[in-house]
């Protein structure tokens, strides 16, 4: 056994004490998180009736963060992490769904085949961010190759498409995807179906109430306005987590999971304030490794292991090394930008 596999499954024989969520710090933490959002979105109805338009513009940013939490609970809940009881994680991921826009069921599904395929080039196709081999990029046509190029543009994958995606795309999702991209790794598209429509009618529902009571654009400017912002955080967060120069890559013969997990997700080290509203999402190899954990408890988990601290770390500024990566060279065996295939 090498010693990089060996000290995988050291950390892996950690992670395992902190699977499980404890009921009452679930039910504290969603409480809170949700409570505090509902009081942003109050002060900011406020701060519309009475034009105080500067204070509504500085409680968007909060308020865009604490979402960026309640997704996080949400997406626990979809890795059955944060009860024990899988009822109780589905009605509380179902309920969130409606703050998140983001239909639980089909979210769940695609994200856990995510996880069980991340790093795999031979199982891509659902669930992350669609990446090409330098050979495949060059065997495209013209017409796929601008279509990729155009998706792995920086602008689009990074502050447009997340919103779209999240705002617009997940009402009507696509089970095609993109013109380049092969589907290894599909969903039932019925069951997509049934998620997305029920997730529409409970938004047509519930902000139509509101809107009838407080106004469409007062509506639409409190809760889309922390939406957007929440979606583009939401996508770095993906996005630099996986999407890094030395990152894993292997096809399924020579694919392993927990290497995947350990070497193909990044320990993202961020401010402690940015680390709270990001729902400590930056330990993103722990949770790769063992999606069981909730995320209060990945932290803990960290503190305890001399191995996971001696693993490597992505600063902010190092992650602005990943914005113009696009292509996997197997030769390399790194992630490069497009000019170098």
């Amino acid at each position: 056994m090498t010693d990089q596999r060996a000290l995988v499954e050291r950390i892996a024989t950690h992670c395992e004490k902190y699977q499980g969520g404890i009921a009452t710090r679930s039910l504290g933490q969603a409480g809170i998180n949700v409570g505090l959002y509902a009081a942003l979105t109050a002060a900011m109805f406020l701060c519309l009736a009475y034009g105080v338009y500067w204070l509504f513009a500085v409680l968007v940013l909060p308020a865009g963060g604490i979402l960026t939490r309640i997704f996080t609970v949400q997406h626990d809940c979809g890795h059955g992490s944060y009860f024990k009881s899988r009822k109780a994680n589905d009605r509380l991921g179902q309920f969130l769904s409606l703050l998140t826009f983001t239909p639980y069921g089909f979210w769940r599904d695609a994200h856990n085949r995510h996880h069980a395929s991340s790093g795999n080039l031979s199982r891509r196709g659902v669930g992350g961010i669609d990446t090409l081999t330098v050979d495949e990029f060059r065997a495209l046509t013209p017409l796929n190759k601008f279509f990729y190029r155009g998706y792995r543009n920086p602008l689009i994958i990074l502050l447009i498409g997340p919103p779209l995606y999240i705002l617009v795309m997940q009402r009507l999702p696509l089970a095609g995807g993109m013109p380049f991209a092969e589907t290894y790794y599909p969903l039932q598209t019925r069951h997509i179906w049934r998620s997305v429509l029920a997730l529409n009618v409970g938004l047509v529902a519930f902000y139509g109430a509101l809107a009838f009571f407080l106004g469409l654009g007062a509506v639409a400017l409190v809760f889309l306005l922390p939406a957007t912002l929440a979606a583009m955080a939401g996508g770095w967060l993906f996005y630099v987590q996986h999407q890094y120069e030395d990152t894993y890559w292997h096809q399924g013969e020579n694919w392993n999971f927990q290497e995947a997990a350990v070497l193909g997700s990044s320990y993202y080290q961020l401010p402690k304030i940015l680390q709270w509203f990001s729902g400590n999402i930056g330990l993103h190899h722990i949770h790769h490794l063992s999606s069981l954990i909730p995320n209060y408890r990945l932290q803990e988990c960290f503190d305890a292991s001399e191995d996971l601290k001696s693993l490597p770390r992505m600063t902010i500024r190092d992650s602005l090394k990943s914005v113009p990566l696009a292509l996997w060279d197997e030769t390399e065996r790194k992630l490069i930008p497009f000019h170098r295939a």
